[in-house]
C-alpha cells in the first residue's frame, strides 16, 4: 500500500466513519428520518472535501499496480466515499448525467477496469475483504445496527461458501461414491449455520437503524456517466452455485440467468470464475433423476439421495426466512411509512420496491421448489425423488 493509499484508508476508517455517524444521528433525530436532503450541510461539505483531497492525490499519483489485494482495498475505500456521498443526496443518479465526483470516478474506473470488477464498493468490501485493525474493520458508520449487520452477514457469506465448496467437490467424485455422502452432509451443516446466524441477526439488528440508516449506504450510484446498482448481499458466487449444483435453479432460465450476468461483475474475479465452471455443469439432482431408474433401490441411492433432499431443504429454509424475515420485516415492513416518491429510491438494485420484491419472491420459491405454474421450479422432480426413496408416504 503506498504512503497516499494508507493516509486514505486511515481517513476512512476514522474521520470518514466519524462524520456519517454524525450525519446519521442527526436524520434519526428527525420527525421525518428520511428527510436527509438540507440536513447536516456543514458536515456533508467535509466528508467531500476531505475525501477529495486524499483522492486527487492517488488520481495524480497514477500508480494501481501494487499488488490485487491493495488494488482491490483501494476501490473498496473509493466506493464507500462514493457510496457515503449518494447517501447524504450530496449525488443522486436521477438529477445527474454525470458524477459530480470526477476525480473519484475516474480513479474508480481506472481500478475496477483493472482488476476486472465494477468501478464502485461491493459486499466483499465490507465482509470477506474487509480487513480489521485491531479488532475493528471499515464501515460506514460506528452504528451498532451497522456492525451487527456486517458481523453476521460476513458469517452468513462464510458459511454458504463452506456448503459451496463442499458440494463442488463432489463433482470429480460423482454422485454415487461414498463420500458424496460425507460432502452433502457438510453443505447441509453448513447450511444450517447459515439459517442459526441468519436468527440471531433477525433478533438483534434494529429494523428502524438498519432501514433508517444502513441500508441507504447501498443505493445505486453514477462512475463518470454510468449508474450501477448497489451492493447485494448475494454478491458472491457460493449461494448461486449452490442453487445450480443442487439443481433448484437452471443457467439456462432466462430469470435466473439475467440474474447471474448482472452479478458476475459485482464479484470477485475468482468468484467469477467458480460461477462460470459451475454453469456448464450437471447439477447433482439431474444425476440422481437419471440413476433412479436403474439404482433406486441400491444402497447409495437411498443414502445419498435423502442426504441430498436434506440439503435441498436446508437451503430452502434459508431462503425462506431471508425473504420473509429479513426482506419482510426490515424493508418491506418500513418502506410503508415512506411516500411513494421515497419508495422509489430505497432499493439497493435499481427497480421500484414492488418489482424487486416480486423478483425476490419468485428467487424463493426457486430455492424451495414450491409448486407454481407460472415460473420453472423442481418441485415435480423432487417429488418424483421423494417417491423413489419412499418418503411420499
Amino acid at each position: 500500500m503506498t504512503p497516499n493509499a494508507g493516509a486514505f484508508d486511515r481517513w476512512i476508517r476514522t474521520r470518514f466513519r466519524e462524520l456519517n455517524t454524525s450525519l446519521e444521528e442527526l436524520y434519526f433525530a428527525q420527525d421525518d428520518r428520511a428527510a436527509v436532503e438540507d440536513t447536516g450541510a456543514d458536515l456533508k461539505q467535509q466528508l467531500v472535501e476531505e475525501g477529495r483531497e486524499f483522492i486527487v492525490d492517488l488520481l495524480a499519483e497514477g500508480n494501481t499496480d501494487e499488488g490485487y489485494e491493495n488494488a482491490f482495498d483501494l476501490l473498496g475505500n473509493v466506493g464507500l466515499y462514493m457510496g457515503a456521498c449518494r447517501r447524504h443526496e450530496i449525488t443522486n443518479p436521477e438529477r445527474e448525467r454525470s458524477s459530480p465526483l470526477p476525480e473519484a470516478s475516474a480513479l474508480a474506473m481506472h481500478v475496477g477496469a483493472a482488476l476486472g470488477v465494477a468501478p464502485r464498493f461491493a459486499t466483499s468490501h465490507l465482509a470477506t475483504h474487509n480487513p480489521a485493525l485491531d479488532g475493528i474493520y471499515k464501515s460506514f458508520t460506528a452504528l451498532e445496527a451497522e456492525y451487527i449487520f456486517l458481523d453476521y452477514n460476513t458469517r452468513g457469506v462464510l458459511a454458504y461458501k463452506r456448503a459451496a465448496d463442499a458440494l463442488v467437490r463432489i463433482l470429480p467424485l460423482g454422485i454415487s461414491h461414498p463420500v458424496a455422502h460425507d460432502l452433502l452432509r457438510t453443505a447441509k451443516d453448513a447450511l444450517e449455520d447459515v439459517a442459526a446466524s441468519n436468527k440471531i441477526l433477525f433478533q438483534k439488528l434494529d429494523a428502524d437503524r438498519f432501514f433508517y440508516c444502513v441500508r441507504p449506504y447501498y443505493k445505486p450510484y453514477r462512475v463518470g456517466q454510468h449508474v450501477y446498482r448497489g451492493a447485494n448481499a448475494g454478491d458472491f458466487a457460493g449461494i448461486n452455485e449452490i442453487d445450480l449444483l443442487l439443481g433448484l435453479c437452471r443457467a439456462d432460465d432466462p430469470s435466473y440467468s439475467q440474474l447471474l450476468v448482472d452479478k458476475f461483475l459485482f464479484m470477485m474475479p475468482e468468484d467469477q470464475v467458480r460461477l462460470r465452471d459451475v454453469m456448464r455443469r450437471k447439477s447433482l439432482l439431474d444425476s440422481l433423476l437419471e440413476a433412479m431408474p436403474a439404482s433406486a433401490s441400491k444402497d447409495w441411492f437411498q443414502a445419498n439421495g435423502r442426504m441430498f433432499l436434506e440439503v435441498c431443504h436446508a437451503h430452502g429454509k434459508t431462503a425462506k426466512s431471508h425473504h420473509n424475515a429479513l426482506v419482510g420485516q426490515f424493508i418491506e415492513k418500513q418502506a410503508e411509512a415512506l411516500s411513494s416518491e421515497r419508495q422509489k429510491q430505497i432499493t439497493a438494485s435499481g427497480p421500484p420496491l414492488k418489482v424487486l420484491l416480486y423478483s425476490l419472491e419468485k428467487l424463493r420459491d426457486q430455492r424451495t421448489a414450491a409448486q407454481r405454474d407460472d415460473i420453472p421450479t423442481r418441485y415435480a422432480d423432487l417429488q418424483s425423488l421423494r417417491a423413489a426413496l419412499d418418503l411420499n408416504s
